[in-house]
């Protein structure tokens, strides 16, 4: 079922600069709207509680040493 909305010409010229390649206008009220759900890691920032944080660094250093990259073709 298609309903009919209206716009400002502002909030219309908005939505057209999100389109993205052949995306309808539901489409990207959609991928917007569902953009919004998502939750943000932001959320998670200073909730560290624990006392064991250079235990932590250390290990992601060491991880980050021992891990190492590849090349590969595009």
């Amino acid at each position: 079922m298609t309903k009919v909305i209206s716009l400002s010409e502002k909030a219309y010229g908005t939505l057209k600069k999100l389109k993205r390649g052949d995306e309808s206008f539901s489409d990207v009220v959609l991928r917007l709207s569902e953009e919004e759900k998502r939750e943000s890691i932001l959320r998670f920032s200073g909730a560290w509680k624990g006392d064991d944080i250079d235990d932590v660094f250390e290990t992601v250093m060491k991880e980050r040493k021992r891990v190492t990259s590849r090349k590969i073709e595009i």
